[in-house]
């Protein structure tokens, strides 16, 4: 049984492959954070090693332990996959990774049908760790599977893409994941709501935040800063640059999930001016948005959302960091009048 929910594009190519035995020696598989690529690929993983009558079944052995992380033959290489309580946090994943991988793929399965590597957050791999791979990909060993998981496609080298069956996962419609998280998941219809809207048609984000509050308290913490730098004076806008570039040599995608907080509270705004609060992202937080729309026009509004929008590729394209945030705040609009938003 496939877990995937919502991928029947991508479930029934990999089944019909598999039902053809014209499976690829390598898959792609690409979309946002959350998407659902991690589940997939461990789906490919049990149904390539399945013991029972349909693949996957979830229940024989092998697929048993495949989900429990318990499988000789299924690796998952990362960030984290060889980094000890010790280590410091590592920013890009290493050749030293990619050569184990190497050595190991030219054995036989252990226990299982096929080795299987997931290489999650492809796009982190340095350069010397993506040509490594390469010249696995160009000659695979039977038995092998390679399963490349990234947000940032066009981050990967064109050559590694191109010896990759791709698979596109794309955003569920929010009604969808509402739905998934009641029936699924229990979860009470309002709080559902309001995870299908953050998450942006990301089920697995939405299905974290279900099962730790902590995420939406996170959330609203961040939103609360960003609401107080939007009537903050310079001297506490740069003060917040320098949190925030502090924080980016530590995790730039800590640094995108702020701006992209930020993006949505933006648009939230000019759906507000243009009459639409009803479609907010922010449903927690329609009094305030409705309060603070008061005080921008329309036209500084869309200006801000494309500002962020720029900050946000910028910062992905490796600019400097520091005046890329510099100029985002120097570009935030001032309200007009003091509004009181709650």
């Amino acid at each position: 049984m496939w877990q995937i929910v919502g991928q029947s594009r991508a479930v029934a190519l990999l089944r019909h492959s598999l039902e053809r035995g014209t499976m690829a020696h390598a898959y792609l598989i690409v979309g946002p954070p959350h998407v659902g690529k991690m589940t997939l690929a461990l789906d490919l993983a049990r149904a390539v090693n399945c013991l029972g009558d349909e693949h996957p079944c979830g229940q024989c052995e092998a697929c048993r332990k495949i989900a429990s992380g318990k499988h000789a033959d299924v690796q998952v290489i990362g960030l984290d996959s060889s980094a000890n309580s010790s280590d410091k946090p590592r920013t890009e994943i290493g050749i030293d990774q990619v050569r184990e991988l190497q050595h190991s793929s030219s054995l036989n399965p252990f226990e299982g049908k096929y080795r299987v590597y997931i290489i999650d957050g492809a796009e982190l791999m340095s350069t010397e760790a993506a040509n490594c791979l390469l010249k696995t990909l160009e000659e695979p060993s039977a038995g092998v599977l390679f399963i490349l998981l990234t947000a940032t496609e066009s981050a990967l080298p064109a050559t590694v893409v191109s010896r990759c069956q791709r698979l596109e996962l794309r955003p569920l419609p929010v009604s969808q994941v509402g739905v998934a998280l009641s029936e699924g998941w229990g979860v009470e219809p309002k709080k559902a709501e309001l995870l299908a809207r953050l998450s942006h048609g990301c089920l697995g984000w939405a299905i974290a935040a279900a099962g730790d509050d902590n995420l939406l308290e996170q959330r609203a913490q961040r939103l609360d800063k960003l609401l107080d730098i939007m009537s903050a004076d310079y001297e506490e806008r740069f003060d917040y640059v320098n949190q925030l570039v502090a924080w980016f040599s530590q995790s730039r995608s800590l640094v995108q999930e702020i701006l992209d907080l930020w993006l949505d509270l933006w648009r939230d705004l000019l759906l507000v001016k243009l009459g639409c609060i009803d479609d907010v992202t922010n449903i927690d937080r329609r009094e305030t948005l409705a309060g603070l729309a008061q005080g921008y026009r329309l036209a500084e509004v869309r200006a801000f959302v494309g500002a962020i929008q720029a900050a946000g590729e910028q910062l992905r394209q490796n600019a400097n960091p520091r005046m890329v945030l510099e100029v985002l705040m120097l570009g935030l609009p001032e309200r007009r009048a003091a509004v009181n938003y709650g």
